[in-house]
């Protein structure tokens, strides 16, 4: 018999508070939507990094989605050196294949844009699962 009570899989992300920062709406939107979809609880999305700031001293992070390059020449980079951010991992989004600091093990990773919901979904959970 298949199905009934307690058989459905955990989401992969159900329950971890994702902070994602990016500039573009509808990039934005749609990780957004993967991220619900795997469970996670939504932080943002913002597109500045200075409103970034501002939620991770309100919140509790389990994982970041970090946009590198935002508007107006903005950056990410300060996120992700916030204490509360280096408690948890987190990944770069990029179209910049010049951004390093990704190392395999590490608590963060590289995604290179553009990406679909799959690799953010693969990726994400196993660095959260990793800490």
């Amino acid at each position: 018999m298949m199905g009934g009570i307690g058989s459905d899989p955990v989401p992969p992300l159900a329950g971890c508070g994702v902070l994602v920062v990016e500039d573009g709406y509808l990039i934005a939107s749609e990780v957004k939507r993967w991220l619900r979809s795997a469970g996670a609880e939504v932080i943002g999305p913002v597109p500045r990094a200075d409103l970034a700031r501002d939620l991770i001293a309100e919140q509790q992070l389990d994982a970041a989605v970090l946009d590198v390059n935002l508007g107006d020449g903005d950056t990410a980079y300060p996120v992700a050196t916030k204490p509360n951010v280096l408690g948890a991992p987190f990944l770069f989004a990029t179209g910049d294949v010049r951004v390093s600091g990704a190392s395999a093990g590490s608590r963060r990773r590289i995604l290179e844009k553009p990406f679909v919901a799959a690799e953010l979904v693969r990726v994400l959970p196993e660095l959260v699962a990793a800490r």
